[in-house]
């Protein structure tokens, strides 16, 4: 059987449960559209690669085509922006 290796973005970002409010961290794949959480970083990574492995095989088995990523071609950067007037900041 073929073995094929794919790469994929996951965005890590801190979050806290609902219900609980205790802090974790929640990945997401945006190209496949997979999220799962962690309370750490290395847990939720180990999730959603497990996540997305159990994803792709059922695209696999289902017959369907299986989203390519193209992480090395992604630039990851922050922009610094001025605003004016009062903010009130979301609860994230």
């Amino acid at each position: 059987m073929q073995t094929t290796v794919l790469n994929y973005r996951i965005i890590v970002t801190p979050d806290v449960r609902t219900g609980t409010n205790e802090p974790g961290y929640t990945a997401l794949c945006p190209t496949l559209g997979v999220a799962d959480d962690g309370d750490t970083i290395d847990q939720a990574l180990a999730n959603i690669k497990g996540a997305i492995e159990c994803f792709v095989e059922s695209l696999i088995e289902d017959g369907l085509p299986v989203p390519k990523d193209e992480p090395e071609h992604d630039v990851v950067t922050t922009a610094q922006v001025s605003v004016r007037g009062n903010i009130q900041y979301a609860q994230l």
